[in-house]
């Protein structure tokens, strides 16, 4: 039986979109027959093991491995990098195949992940994308080498609502609310936000992700400044049930994201089968295609006709609504990506 190394040392990051890529994958292969041998780069070999069961190799995740005489020096028949970040590679010159999931580094050149990155692309026997604009901006900014390439979608983490009846969070806010989940990065174009909900009346925010980054204690001082703090709720990390019940009981699930390689939370609050709002950046008018209320500036006036616009639209269509977002969100299916993978491999080992 073939080997197949996953380097998956992300799983250490579960709160973050790579976390969940390396998680939501490995799920998946957990469930599926493999005629492949898959070890796992594990970060915590008790806690892995526990959760992906016995179907696994598992190798210990250290982080000098990054160091090029401190690589792995075991010889595996395929190498995929499911991060395209990540510092840790092969010890020997086997075949390699890379995930590419954005190219939010594109344009900065001289920088350490550009040129990192380049360098994988160059080496890489194939090349998986999370979706058509990862590709099409990859081959705008970067040489690619004749190889295979694919576009694989990633599943929808939310298969099921698993919410306790009575579960209330620790913060509920006193409004109708708009719910945003994810990074506090500059990319993620939150302080628009809260200059729509300060014109916004009897509405709520609630800003979900870890909210300690330098772009999170600026949105902080916007708040105060503008002494919105009992309308502005920054929740931080959130478990898996809370993450359910704010989309559950949000009015409408807001994106206003400038660069995006895919947009997981889009899919999830389509499962919700909620109001969506997002910019017409990047990935995300291909991931939600018709189904999504776009901005396309961020101005609070232009942003709020479009919010009020879109919601007595949904409104207005709602049967036609729910059962698209609910189409929609069951067609991203992690078993699908899955199996993909799982043929990728085949025909990369067998070329």
């Amino acid at each position: 039986m073939k080997k197949v190394f996953l380097e998956s040392h992300n799983l250490k990051n579960p709160f973050f979109g790579f976390g969940q890529f390396n998680i939501q994958l490995l799920k998946a292969f957990k469930e599926l027959p493999k005629e492949v041998q898959l070890t796992i780069h594990s970060p915590n070999l008790l806690q892995d093991r526990k959760q992906f069961g016995n179907s696994f190799k598992y190798k210990k995740y250290f982080s000098f491995r990054r160091y090029e005489n401190l690589r792995i020096r075991k010889k595996y028949d395929l190498w995929h990098a499911l991060n395209q970040n990540t510092k840790v590679e092969p010890y020997h010159d086997i075949p390699y195949l890379l995930t590419v999931h954005n190219t939010v580094f594109a344009e900065q050149k001289n920088h350490p992940h550009h040129i990192r990155f380049q360098e994988k692309l160059l080496k890489s026997k194939g090349i998986t994308y999370i979706s058509e604009f990862a590709k099409s901006s990859t081959h705008e900014y970067f040489e690619i080498p004749d190889v295979p390439e694919y576009v694989v979608y990633n599943g929808n983490p939310i298969q099921e609502i698993n919410l306790p009846e009575k579960f209330q969070p620790k913060v509920i806010p006193k409004n109708p609310y708009l719910f945003f989940i994810g990074e506090f990065a500059p990319r993620k174009n939150l302080k628009c936000l809260v200059e729509l909900i300060e014109i916004l009346p009897h509405h709520d925010l609630v800003l979900a992700g870890k909210n300690s980054t330098s772009y999170g204690e600026e949105l902080k001082t916007l708040i105060q400044q503008k002494k919105l703090e009992n309308r502005i709720h920054l929740v931080g990390k959130i478990s898996d049930t809370e993450k359910q019940y704010y989309y559950k009981n949000c009015k409408a699930f807001v994106f206003p994201s400038l660069r995006e390689g895919f947009g997981l939370p889009i899919i999830e609050a389509m499962f919700f089968q909620k109001p969506i709002f997002s910019s017409n950046k990047t990935s995300l008018p291909e991931i939600g295609q018709d189904l999504v209320f776009y901005w396309d500036e961020f101005q609070a006036e232009g942003m709020k006709e479009v919010f009020e616009n879109g919601i007595k639209t949904f409104n207005t269509q709602k049967e036609f609504y729910l059962k698209k977002l609910k189409d929609r969100a069951q067609y991203f299916n992690w078993k699908n990506a899955a199996e993909n993978y799982l043929k990728i491999y085949n025909v990369l080992l067998n070329k």
